[in-house]
């Protein structure tokens, strides 16, 4: 039993892997039903300069067809000028879609879902980069200044509710769409998630406590220092969830990969 579960657990890595590498992908997520409301959680603190904010989400396991909670943590940029565009859960045609977040010089749309510390809707702004070198936002953003000197402070006004709501259109979803900007930004040279980001999914999926049916909305590990680091005294608890977890009776999901068919059981 346990060979075939840590089996399962690397075809899982390896396809997350193929993902990850594609610029735009070409795997989506099909749920009939949205995801929990975002969870109230505090930031780390930055763990040193180069690093990049990447925001907790939640994302589908369809092989026990329920959402699980990525906690929030802070990845190294893989590239000088490079930005996270956030994932994002959609409305269309029926069914809630995943969006994958990438890398890239300049932050696309995720869907307007508020998912705070400088992701606020629209753009970044818990830092930008000067030359080589990445400057942090101290408004916004967790940082030892003991640490990391190159730092601003600079008051941002948040223009969209910050209602912990996780996805786009749809019934009680975010009415937001994409911007000439990030049409733009979405056109440009960009990477999918690191191998640290994509590691730290398959963690997440792995561990129970993450299930939304298990911490309903509120999970016990929200955010993390370092991608994987869920043991460690960096980890970041979700005060409170973000909104009543209340599921359908009835779980039923679509994964269209290379036209295949997962429905619940």
């Amino acid at each position: 039993m346990r060979m075939i579960t840590s089996l399962r657990a690397l075809l899982f890595l390896l396809v997350v892997l193929a993902v990850s590498t594609a610029a735009q992908s070409q795997v989506r997520i099909s749920v009939a039903f949205g995801p929990p409301a975002l969870p109230v959680y505090e930031q780390p603190v930055c763990p040193g300069d180069g690093y990049i904010w990447t925001p907790g989400y939640w994302a589908w396991d369809p092989d026990i067809n329920d959402y699980y909670w990525v906690p929030g943590t802070w990845v190294l940029a893989p590239e000088v000028g490079f930005l996270w565009t956030p994932p994002w859960w959609g409305w269309s045609d029926g069914a809630f879609l995943f969006h994958e977040g990438w890398w890239g010089p300049h932050v696309g749309f995720y869907g307007g879902v508020v998912y705070g510390f400088g992701y606020f809707g629209f753009g970044f702004v818990g830092g930008r980069w000067d030359g080589d070198h990445f400057f942090y936002n101290r408004s916004v953003t967790n940082i030892n200044v003991v640490d990391i000197h190159n730092v601003y402070n600079e008051t941002v006004v948040n223009r969209f509710t910050d209602n912990h709501i996780s996805y786009n259109g749809g019934p009680g979803g975010i009415d937001a769409r994409p911007r000439p900007e990030e049409e733009m930004a979405e056109r440009e040279r960009h990477i999918g998630p690191v191998a640290a980001q994509t590691q730290h999914v398959v963690a997440a999926r792995g561990n129970p406590e993450l299930r939304a049916s298990a911490n309903h909305g509120r999970p016990p590990i929200a955010a993390t220092a370092r991608p994987g680091e869920f043991r460690s005294g960096s980890v970041v608890p979700a005060r409170e969830a973000g909104g009543a977890y209340n599921p359908p009776p009835s779980r039923v999901a679509i994964l269209p990969v290379a036209k295949a068919t997962w429905l619940a059981r």
